[in-house]
């Protein structure tokens, strides 16, 4: 990768290429249990810019330029009250769309009547979540139709953690599936495929709205197991660690800044990776030491990056156990995410993709970083609109596909490749998971038959 294209990716402040692609998306903000009404203002750090959170008198959420617009002094400090925020220098008062309702200390009519507004963002809370879309349409386009956001209340788990490095190392873990068989098991046995072959073969393609893989791995002469990933822009993936189709899964890796992310996991509570107990989590990897799914955290502090911070963490190398390493896990690291944020975090706050060496198991990866460079250029370049802006419903299941659309995916499945090279028309976003097919049963095939969603796009091998 070039120094220019890793500039591009990585740098999501207001003006960059990245941080203007991102802001033309609804992004995850906070959860919505983090404000209460007339409760303290929040710090909120987002694409690079400092913002103050709340939520009203009548629970309507706000989220605004930290710095009120008189003088510029901090709305952190503010007064929570009366349906707005009081900036306690001068008492001038903004309501959740950064109307100014009250500057007490100007004259007559002007005190209640101006034209003064801070700097505020279009809000919406949905699944749990405060989304805030920070674009510049008047209007802002629909919340994507992630099926992790149609689950209720009673069905669904949601939980955060914040990781102190750039977003796109953090987020090209999860698409980075022959790690799982090492950092995560690397010393376990079993018949799981994943430490049965620890090398898997890749089929990668774009769909409507990112990339979507498939690792297939020889079960015997005549099948194969398979897991799927997806990435879908701007920064969501559906993982694989549970059969495909099962579980609803959105995860989100939104960049705080540069050199901060604060990841997102939605789904239903039997997910595997939820906050719940279930049986999956006890037989995952056939139950490896050091997998666990239980994760302390810091007390939440006031300051930009004081929300929802591992325990285990660089300041004291994740607690790490090297007896532990020596004799029972491949790390000596206890939690599964806490594995990953060790590694991606290890890499420095942003990485330096000039000492890379990329191999055919990175094919995700490289391929999911041209498809972000392609969006940011093409919207910096030529005002493009990114894939998925105006088409929520691809980030959906694809039910509604045509069998005319289905069947062009058959007619051009290559007869000597068992797995199919093949190029789709109509796609939609991908689920996460794993299964297993016979040999002769292409890579659409299979998806489409657990799924009902097909991919699109030149499809590669790795």
């Amino acid at each position: 990768m070039t120094t220019a294209d890793s500039e591009v990716l990585t740098r999501v402040g207001p003006g960059t290429p990245m941080g203007e692609l991102m802001r033309q998306y609804w992004v995850p903000a906070l959860m919505s249990s983090e404000l209460a009404p007339d409760g303290p203002p929040l710090r909120l750090k987002l694409l690079g810019e400092q913002l103050i959170a709340f939520r009203d008198s009548s629970g309507r959420v706000g989220i605004m330029n930290q710095k009120c617009p008189h003088r510029c002094a901090s709305l952190f400090f503010g007064r929570n009250e009366h349906d707005g925020i009081r900036c306690v220098y001068h008492g001038w008062m903004f309501d959740v769309d950064g109307n100014c309702v009250d500057a007490p200390n100007l004259p007559g009519p002007l005190a209640t009547h101006n034209r003064i507004k801070a700097k505020a963002y279009s809000v919406r809370e949905r699944a749990g979540l405060i989304w805030v879309y920070m674009g510049p349409r008047e209007t802002p386009p629909e919340l994507p139709g992630l099926q992790a956001l149609e689950l209720d209340d009673e069905e669904r788990s949601i939980w955060c953690l914040q990781r102190q490095c750039n977003y796109l190392q953090a987020m090209e873990g999860e698409i980075d599936t022959s790690h799982l068989g090492f950092l995560h098991g690397g010393l376990a046995q079993g018949e799981d495929p994943t430490l049965a072959n620890r090398a898997p073969k890749y089929k990668v393609a774009d769909t409507e709205v990112g990339v979507l893989y498939g690792a297939f791995r020889e079960l015997d002469e005549g099948h194969l197991n398979w897991r799927f990933a997806s990435f879908s822009l701007p920064f969501w993936t559906q993982p694989p660690p549970t059969p495909l189709g099962g579980d609803r899964v959105a995860r989100a890796f939104v960049p705080m800044d540069d050199t901060h992310t604060m990841f997102f996991c939605i789904s239903d509570k039997r997910f595997l990776l939820s906050t719940y107990n279930n049986e999956d989590k006890r037989k995952f990897l056939g139950g490896a030491p050091g997998i666990s799914f239980n994760y302390e955290y810091l007390p939440n502090t006031t300051d930009w990056y004081g929300r929802w911070r591992l325990a285990s963490n660089r300041t004291n190398d994740y607690r790490i156990d090297r007896e532990v390493q020596r004799t029972k896990s491949f790390t000596g690291i206890e939690g599964l995410e806490v594995q990953d944020v060790c590694i991606t975090e290890s890499m420095g706050p942003i990485t330096d993709h000039k000492s890379e060496h990329l191999v055919p198991s990175d094919i995700m990866v490289a391929r999911t970083r041209r498809r972000l460079l392609r969006a940011a250029i093409a919207l910096r370049d030529e005002c493009t609109i990114p894939p998925g802006v105006d088409s929520p419903a691809a980030y959906a299941s694809g039910e509604n596909q045509t069998e005319g659309s289905r069947q062009t995916g058959r007619n051009r499945r290559s007869t000597d490749d068992p797995v199919g090279s093949i190029c789709l028309i109509l796609s939609t976003s991908a689920w996460g998971g794993f299964t297993n097919a016979e040999k002769d049963v292409s890579f659409d095939e299979v998806y489409r038959a657990r799924t009902m969603k097909v991919p699109s796009g030149e499809m590669v091998d790795g």
